[in-house]
């Protein structure tokens, strides 16, 4: 490992710059040795009172109510992202054009336009710098092990796919206005909140797309105002519900919900090919199950089924050691090793993924899906 020293600022310390700094604090003990140095430098909040409490959870050593006051330090060479949609355009490009390499939490802008803005920067000012979006659902086991048999073509010719990510934080009609039910402040609704997760492992494990057809539902209008108290109309959507047709010619389905009574946080991804299945939820990550047609179907069955296979915490070298392989995995595990992901890139030791060109193509897919719910009907993407 080099011996020099990255310093690390994060903008914001709402749920996800927690989440960020959480994974930095724990990957000493996921990876025995990390791939680089270095330091939690500088936090930005957004109200003065917080930033006492950003220290000491986090371990910074200052904190600021501005984040050029983190994009104008030498000793601050990783910039984290973690503020709502609409504020990652700016504060992405004025990383890139210091000179930072970039974090960012998903989705990577609040329109496909941010991401263009995004894009040119790189093209001006990003030769050196690694770029990760935190789409860490590719970071579990059972996901990287689905990735794993899609490319020793364990499926042969993909014929069909669902997947689903299913939130129930919209049903109450009395519940508040909060950013992410606000499209001035997240660009979108659901279909950029959770379908940006669900659109990312369908694209990577199958895609790229080729079409989509898309249908969104706004289920109450009006909301309560969180300081007021009076209605106030709701413009992002709570359910989407997308037909997509892949490059190779695959038809399936993607959905994203916060009105699936019941459900927690639960994606659910089915792949059907020629020569066999895949398919995994997420609230129960530890498994990944496979169905292959190779497998005798006589007698009586034979040892034709879907089996499941016991991915827990099996991540290869470095990870794996702790926790143990045959400990249960959880999502916060997930980001630790996403984050990894980047700072071994960074140290030219892996292939940062997914990048800001890769999310900015899952960004353009969703603003075509939320064309598409406008003209109701099929657009190519």
């Amino acid at each position: 490992m080099s011996d020099r020293e990255y310093g690390v600022g994060i903008i914001g310390f709402g749920f996800m710059g927690k989440t960020h700094t959480y994974a930095y604090r724990t990957i000493p003990f996921f990876y025995t040795e990390p791939p680089l140095r270095y330091t939690l430098k500088g936090v930005c909040v957004r109200r003065k009172e917080s930033i006492e409490e950003a220290m000491r959870i986090g371990g910074f050593e200052f904190a600021v109510l501005d984040f050029e006051g983190l994009l104008a330090r030498d000793d601050i060479h990783i910039i984290h992202v973690c503020t709502p949609n609409v504020l990652h355009r700016d504060q992405v490009v004025r990383a890139i054009r210091a000179g930072k390499h970039v974090y960012c939490d998903k989705p990577l802008g609040a329109s496909y336009e941010d991401c263009q803005a995004m894009l040119a920067a790189l093209e001006t000012y990003g030769e050196g710098l690694v770029t990760q979006v935190a789409l860490q659902n590719r970071f579990y086991p059972c996901t990287m092990r689905a990735r794993q048999l899609v490319e020793e073509g364990f499926l042969g010719r993909v014929l069909s796919f669902r997947a689903s990510y299913l939130h129930a934080s919209s049903i109450n009609p009395n519940k508040p206005m909060g950013w992410k039910l606000d499209k001035s402040k997240g660009g979108g609704g659901v279909l950029y909140d959770l379908g940006s997760h669900v659109l990312d492992l369908v694209n990577w494990l199958i895609g790229p797309f080729a079409e989509v057809s898309a249908a969104t539902l706004i289920a109450f209008p009006e909301r309560p105002d969180p300081k007021t108290g009076e209605m106030v109309p709701v413009e992002a959507d709570d359910h989407v519900v997308m037909c997509l047709r892949t490059q190779e010619g695959a038809l399936g389905t993607v959905e994203a919900t916060k009105l699936a009574t019941g459900a927690n946080d639960e994606i659910r991804v089915e792949i059907h090919g020629e020569k066999g299945a895949i398919r995994f939820n997420l609230m129960d990550p530890n498994w990944l199950e496979v169905y292959d047609t190779r497998d005798a179907g006589e007698p009586i069955g034979g040892m034709r089924g879907f089996k499941r296979i016991e991915t827990v915490s099996r991540y290869p070298d470095p990870g794996g050691k702790f926790n143990p392989p045959a400990i249960n995995i959880g999502w916060l595990r997930a980001h630790v090793g996403c984050l990894h992901n980047f700072l071994a890139a960074i140290a030219g030791k892996a292939k940062a993924a997914p990048t800001i060109p890769e999310a900015a193509e899952i960004q353009r897919v969703m603003d075509i899906a939320y064309r598409s719910a406008e003209r109701r009907c099929w657009e190519r993407v």
